[in-house]
């Protein structure tokens, strides 16, 4: 069959919805949600196989990749081989995938297929944690956390509280952000990830997450946005930021959009570090109970294909 695609657009987001988790797959992007935020860098265009299917193609670098299907595992090889089928006579070009999912690579069996290029992307590897060792933060792992915590709570007592937002609260997020991104030094990474958290915002009526915050006298300083994954009983923290003047609010902020948000979340994606020393202490501190590894896949071409 000719795939159609066509760019991807908030109001579809009701529509795409029922594709996302129908297989095992513990990435962040088994849900819709870093799709939306970042399409601005990825410019994806998704193809809809009715009642089965949802295919997404993006852009990075000039070049075109695929995401994993969006199906069930019984429909994924068919799928596979459809995004073969429109990469090679369509764009004229190999398969490719930049963040494979771990389990898709398994059940395909890429990589101890002669046709593919498989190699992991180790910098871009999700951290998963115990979604109720993260809402307790109980024994000695999480014990400077949970200090750290009490001490914001002694400081700030009867002036702070958690509150769950939603898009009536857009002026006072974009207040937050224009805050906490003025004292970055902005590239096209972080260019890319602010406008997509306005993106999002602005349709948030469309579109299926979840978001809080910590208020300090009235003020918004700390932020987070996530979605869940139901068939893996998974929160994925998609955006967590605050004021990293105020000792403890980072903690602070991870355990209570947990408590609130997802109080019957299992297992936490955190996402990846991006090979950033600094983001992986943080993520590490944490304690992972395991890790989802993400993979670069690359068709391989001979020259009479070509």
């Amino acid at each position: 069959m000719e795939l159609k695609f066509q760019p991807l657009s908030s109001f579809q987001a009701a529509e795409l919805r029922p594709y996302v988790a129908l297989r095992h797959d513990r990435s962040c992007d088994s849900t819709l949600l870093d799709t939306y935020l970042w399409a601005d860098y990825y410019d994806p265009s998704v193809a809809v196989i009715e009642g089965e299917a949802m295919l997404l193609c993006l852009r990075s670098e000039n070049a075109s990749f695929a995401a994993m299907p969006y199906c069930r595992e019984a429909d994924l090889k068919r799928n596979f081989d459809r995004l073969k089928d429109y990469f090679n006579g369509v764009l004229h070009s190999p398969l490719r995938f930049w963040l494979a999912d771990e389990e898709s690579v398994q059940v395909l069996g890429l990589q101890s297929d002669p046709d593919y290029i498989v190699r992991e992307q180790s910098d871009l590897k999700d951290y998963l944690y115990d979604g109720e060792a993260l809402r307790t933060l109980s024994g000695k792992l999480y014990h400077k956390k949970l200090n750290l915590i009490h001490k914001f709570s002694r400081l700030y007592e009867g002036r702070w509280e958690y509150r769950a937002l939603d898009a009536s609260a857009a002026d006072m997020v974009v207040e937050f952000l224009d805050r906490w991104f003025a004292q970055r030094e902005m590239d096209e990474s972080l260019t890319a990830e602010r406008d997509g958290i306005l993106y999002v915002l602005r349709h948030s009526a469309l579109m299926d997450f979840r978001m809080g915050g910590i208020l300090i006298d009235g003020t918004l300083e700390a932020l987070s946005i996530g979605s869940e994954n139901a068939l893996e009983r998974m929160a994925i923290i998609s955006v967590e930021k605050a004021n990293p003047e105020i000792p403890g609010l980072y903690q602070l902020i991870n355990q209570q959009f947990l408590l609130h948000a997802f109080p019957n979340a299992e297992l936490v994606n955190r996402e990846d570090d991006m090979g950033h020393e600094g983001l992986r202490r943080a993520k590490e501190s944490y304690h992972p109970i395991a890790f989802e590894r993400k993979y670069y896949v690359e068709q391989v071409v001979s020259n009479h294909q070509e």
